[in-house]
């Protein structure tokens, strides 16, 4: 019978011990956040998902090549001369329709590789981390404003553009060739080499008067002849013989 109470007494006491750590939250204040009515707050370069101001992207595919996922999609229309796409938030001057900028969120790795080479700072992590999606294809972000009717108009106008500048080309080149046609042979010259170099002349040796009694050896130059002699009075005074 004593051990039957005993039981009893240890399985009451042990409900207690447990119920010891429940009973003390119960009358302290708590200290769980109430999410989603209280949100914890984020720091400041936390990653999350992705946004792209359209008004400031020129279409320059910087940050899908920098995407190792490939998540970026990318399609841009070139726009023609006579229209002005207007500028940027920081000045540079928009050359492309930018038709399709498609992000796959479900592949993002939020490694932010594709913010810092935009040269406009047009994309970025921003603090929204709710958008779970029941169906996959939900979480295919497209941040194109453009319309398929303004796309098929950009399309259609590009297209003529180049079809005029083809023809202008075509035309330029035939005219080019009939000129060439019309335009008088040149007349032809002979082909003439270049005029021969004078020969050197020959140089003629004087001839060479050996001394008398003397022999010179082959091969070495006479020497000059003398020339006669002539009865000059010498340069000296001149003495007087006396008697």
């Amino acid at each position: 019978m004593s051990r039957y109470f005993r039981n009893v007494w240890d399985g009451f006491f042990t409900v207690l011990i447990g119920m010891k750590i429940t009973w003390a939250h119960l009358f302290t204040r708590a200290v769980t956040r109430q999410y989603p009515t209280v949100k914890a707050k984020l720091p400041e370069r936390a990653r999350n998902r992705l946004y792209v101001n359209m008004d400031d992207c020129i279409g320059c595919d910087q940050c899908a090549m920098a995407c190792p996922v490939d998540c970026i999609t990318i399609e841009t229309v070139k726009s023609t001369p006579d229209v002005d796409l207007g500028l940027t938030s920081v000045g540079t001057k928009k050359r492309l329709y930018v038709t399709r900028f498609d992000i796959d969120i479900a592949k993002c790795c939020y490694c932010a590789l594709c913010v810092y080479p935009c040269p406009t700072e047009c994309i970025n992590m921003t603090d929204v981390y709710e958008f779970s999606e029941y169906e996959r294809q939900n979480l295919v972000y497209k941040f194109a404003i453009m319309t398929p009717a303004e796309i098929d108009a950009a399309k259609s106008r590009l297209a003529a553009y180049d079809k005029e500048q083809a023809a202008k080309k075509a035309a330029a080149a035939a005219a080019a060739a009939a000129a060439k046609a019309a335009a008088p042979p040149a007349p032809q010259t002979p082909a003439t080499g270049p005029a021969p170099a004078p020969a050197p002349a020959a140089k003629t040796a004087a001839p060479a008067t050996a001394p008398q009694g003397s022999t010179a050896p082959a091969g070495s130059p006479a020497p000059a002849p003398k020339p006669p002699a002539t009865d000059t009075p010498s340069a000296g005074p001149q003495q007087e013989n006396k008697p």
